[in-house]
């Protein structure tokens, strides 16, 4: 029997085979290897498999059947290849296997995830004493801040919402863009606030909040803004939009998922006033290119944060600031270290240059594609190209031709009503050659499919 070192020595080969074979990969898997997954639709075994067989099993079947996107061919959802000391720092705390719920549970991850949060809220120039949640998403960490942030509204009015409950209870209402992004509505759906009663605020041409239509604003009112639109990449008039919330007494809630980390670069001046607001949410797995199963709640009042997720309990009681009384997640993994770990290997400086990197690939990416007779349908403020050709059926034929060829990879979208397909230009991999590689492809499809 392999013992459990051999088993680890061959788990790293064949991680770091498929690391090595990045370059090369197709970006999305060929049929054959899709329908090669079949292989796993057995039912349980009887006995046990050895776990050496197991392992093969997963990687001769799976590995063929990944998507690649932990290159820098990969231009979908905003999805950042793993930066080395943070893929490093993952297989580090896996080795650790620590419950990071408290100082009680892991010293080590108590003390690291702090300093990672002093870290991130320094990167995005948000309040120092905000209150840092890493949780598994930015939907996880979404309901963790708008429950925070109904709690404190009803608890103005004298509610006790821990004790009381929604039955009764004023009415929260909820302001949201038109062109909110489906994972704030489904922490709002869940929550409970009801989809057919949330406020819509109209956008203008580039889907950002026009003020001039905004809804009325109260103090039972969460207005819920972006930082960085999904397709355009727009954000929302923060300077103007954050005072009158704040006048109203409304909270206000900011979705940066991807966006809120221009802050960290030469286009800061994007998001200004965002750190007027009282809580956000962003993504480490996107620009940051960290792991998944990384996010961060943000929560101006850190308080309400944490009396809001709190989960102590008599043979588990904590700090406030525990990261059990910060999220949802109450057993959990260390998600904050290769967060720390993302920081620490970039500094302030390597941050910086790798977002203003990607801000310059995608400008010239929207403008090979504009001479070339694209119609390049956002300013590209960001790190999104959004593109449609010259009818819907050619866009949509461009963009399934390009899959099929593996050399790159891109998603649909819609855009004002009409297919488009959206470039997301956000891995540390992407090179200068792989922009060109793709604009290259993307102007010889044009041709044949114009022919």
């Amino acid at each position: 029997m392999d013992t459990e070192r051999q088993l680890l020595e061959d788990a790293d080969r064949r991680a770091l085979a498929y690391f090595d074979g990045i370059p090369g990969r197709r970006v999305f898997p060929t049929p054959e290897a899709i329908a090669a997954l079949a292989g796993f639709d057995g039912p349980l075994p009887e006995q046990g498999l050895p776990a050496r067989q197991a392992l093969q099993l997963l990687d001769d079947l799976g590995s063929p059947a990944t998507t690649a996107s932990n290159g820098g061919r990969y231009f979908g959802f905003v999805i950042g290849a793993t930066l080395p000391a943070a893929a490093a720092a993952e297989r580090l705390v896996l080795a650790w296997d620590q419950c990071a719920s408290s100082f009680d549970n892991s010293p080590a991850a108590d003390r690291i995830e702090k300093a990672a949060a002093r870290w991130v809220l320094e990167s995005l120039g948000l309040p120092t004493e905000s209150a840092v949640g890493f949780g598994t998403s930015a939907t996880a960490c979404t309901l963790a801040c708008l429950s925070a942030a109904r709690r404190a509204l009803l608890a103005r009015k004298g509610w006790d919402f821990d004790g009381d409950g929604l039955m009764g209870a004023p009415e929260v209402r909820v302001v949201v863009s038109a062109s909110v992004h489906i994972t704030v509505k489904k922490a709002l759906r869940i929550l409970g606030f009801g989809i057919n009663r949330l406020r819509v605020a109209p956008v203008d041409e580039l889907g950002r909040i026009d003020p001039a239509q905004l809804p009325p604003l109260d103090d039972m009112t969460v207005l819920c803004l972006q930082a960085g639109e999904v397709n355009s990449g727009e954000f929302d008039p923060f300077a103007e939009l954050i005072p009158r919330a704040r006048a109203a007494g409304a909270w206000v809630h900011v979705d940066g998922a991807f966006g809120l980390w221009a802050r960290a670069s030469s286009a800061a001046a994007l998001a200004a006033g965002v750190e007027q607001a009282d809580s956000w949410t962003t993504d480490g797995h996107k620009w940051l290119n960290t792991p998944y199963d990384g996010a961060m709640a943000i929560c101006r009042d850190a308080e309400a944060l944490a009396t809001a997720m709190n989960s102590d309990a008599a043979y588990a009681t904590a700090s406030r600031d525990a990261q059990k009384n910060l999220n949802l997640e109450f057993s959990r993994r260390a998600r904050g270290v290769p967060i720390w770990a993302a920081l620490a290997s970039l500094g302030r400086d390597g941050l910086r240059a790798l977002i203003d990197r990607h801000l310059r690939q995608a400008t010239y990416l929207a403008e090979r594609l504009r001479s070339a007779g694209y119609q390049v349908l956002n300013r590209v403020v960001l790190n999104q190209v959004l593109v449609r050709a010259d009818s819907d059926e050619q866009t949509l034929a461009i963009r399934l031709a390009v899959q099929a060829t593996g050399e790159v990879w891109f998603g649909p979208t819609l855009w004002q009503g009409r297919p488009a397909f959206r470039l997301s230009v956000s891995s540390w991999r992407t090179t200068d050659a792989d922009i060109e590689r793709l604009a290259e492809l993307l102007i010889a499809l044009k041709t044949r499919h114009t022919a």
